[in-house]
C-alpha cells in the first residue's frame, strides 16, 4: 500500500516540476516585449562617450524580448527559494520523525 502511495506522490511532483518549467520557459520563447536591461543602457553611454566603441564580445544565444534577463533572475531566485525551502522541510521532518 506504502508503494503504491509514494509512486502516486513521485508522479504528482513530477507532473508539478514539469508545470513550473513550462510556466518558466513557455514566457522566453512567446513573448517579445521593448524593455531593455542595464546591459543595453551601459553600451548607450558607452557610445555617447567613445560614438566608434565596437563591443569585443556577442550573446552566444539571442533571446526573445528584452526583459528575459529579468525573468531568469527572477526564476533563479524561485529555484534557490525552493531548494532552501524543501532543505529545511526536510530537516524538520526527519527531527520530528526521530523522536517517534
Amino acid at each position: 500500500m506504502k508503494k503504491n502511495k509514494n509512486k502516486s506522490v513521485f508522479k504528482k511532483n513530477i507532473i508539478l516540476l514539469v508545470l513550473i518549467l513550462l510556466i518558466g520557459v513557455l514566457p522566453l520563447l512567446l513573448v517579445k516585449s521593448e524593455f531593455g536591461g542595464s546591459d543595453d543602457k551601459g553600451e548607450e553611454v558607452i557610445k555617447t562617450i567613445k560614438p566608434n566603441y565596437e563591443p569585443w564580445a556577442k550573446n552566444l544565444i539571442e533571446l526573445p524580448g528584452d526583459e528575459t534577463e529579468s525573468l531568469l533572475f527572477a526564476l533563479q531566485a524561485a529555484i534557490g527559494a525552493g531548494v532552501v525551502g524543501y532543505v529545511l522541510g526536510y530537516f524538520k521532518g526527519e527531527r520530528k520523525n526521530a523522536n517517534r
